[in-house]
């Protein structure tokens, strides 16, 4: 098969999910499957890497088989193998990327090294079939938080990013303070259901600024300094208050900044990516300022907002459409963020 109909397997191991998945012609799922390890690095209250490893090692061979049958193809039908190699954890990204050059060498087909970040992005091409380049996409997860001019389907320009803390990142360390379990940013979102956004003002002076960075430090320590002195004090804070008003302001960051960078790029499209793009107020403030400013608002389905394969297959193919395949001497990369070309 080639062209459309091009049959490319995913395989994702950067973090804490094992996935893989077959796509056809880049947009088209097959299937989708996914371990995720999260039960076991709660009890840690967070992602223990050594186990992160040592969990990849032991489910990618049952997953990625998971994922050929439930397309109904075999290996042989497989027309290249895409597979996160950067960023990520080095010991989880080995056993993806090793793997991944095993099933390449044994049926003789391309192997095409993924950015996830890039994956990421490409998510929306899953959601939206009419969806092409070019358009700026905020990018919001644990370990990345960026806005990105996605130039063409492998062209990127970084034009605004985190100066400390990804928005990801502050969910967790929020949730952590407010004794809430790992991953903090879905346990945020259930508690502020029930509390009031405007109780408290969580604001980091930078953010005010006319730069598309933006800082999220400040913001999550401002909630570790209200509730250790209210505990200093003997006072009890509605926690379901203090989490709705610190979603509330990490929601209005990430729009205000990625809003105002589509305007300045004179892009018709915002989208969104990442694991944070499955937080619902921050998906319904975006979809508000981009209706307001008659921009075009996309973001992934919910199924493809957490790390998943299906778009690590998406990018490849676009990736193997350009001719940018890698060799079996492919290394995986911890932390090489996105450039021209990557």
């Amino acid at each position: 098969m080639s062209g459309e109909n091009e049959l490319i397997l995913g395989i994702e191991s950067s973090c804490d999910e094992t996935a893989a998945a077959v796509l056809c012609g880049g947009r088209k799922v097959l299937s989708m499957a996914v371990h995720t390890q999260i039960p076991v690095h709660r009890l840690y209250g967070g992602v223990v890497p050594e186990i992160a490893s040592r969990s990849h090692t032991e489910r990618i061979g049952a997953v990625a088989d998971e994922a050929l049958k439930t397309a109904g193809v075999g290996l042989n039908d497989i027309g290249a193998i895409a597979v996160t190699c950067t960023p990520g954890l080095i010991g989880a990204l080995l056993v993806g990327v090793s793997y991944a050059k095993g099933l390449a060498y044994a049926a003789n087909i391309p192997l095409v090294g993924v950015n996830h970040i890039a994956g990421h992005i490409a998510a929306n091409y899953l959601t939206y079939p009419d969806l092409e380049p070019p358009f700026v996409c905020i990018v919001a997860s644990g370990g990345h938080s960026h806005i990105v001019r996605v130039a063409d389907y492998n062209r990127f320009e970084l034009i605004g990013r985190t100066r400390d803390d990804a928005a990801g990142e502050a969910f967790d360390k929020a949730a952590r303070a407010l004794g809430l379990p790992y991953p903090g940013g879905p346990e945020i979102e259930k508690l502020a259901k029930c509390g009031n956004p405007n109780a408290f003002r969580f604001h980091a002076p930078f953010n005010e600024g006319e730069s598309n960075d933006f800082s999220f430090s400040g913001i999550k320590t401002a909630v570790v300094n209200l509730l250790h002195n209210a505990e200093q004090k003997g006072e009890v804070l509605n926690k379901a208050d203090v989490a709705a008003s610190f979603q509330r302001a990490v929601a209005d960051t990430l729009t205000m900044k990625s809003v105002r960078a589509a305007l300045r790029e004179k892009s018709s499209v915002l989208a969104l990516a990442g694991g944070v793009s499955a937080n619902n107020v921050l998906r319904t403030r975006l979809q508000t300022e981009c209706d307001r400013n008659g921009i075009r608002f996309c973001r992934p389905d919910m199924r493809f907002c957490t790390d998943n394969a299906a778009m690590i297959a998406c990018q490849g193919y676009y990736m193997l459409r350009s001719g940018e395949v890698s060799g079996l001497d492919l290394n995986p990369s911890a932390a090489e963020f996105l450039s021209e070309g990557r």
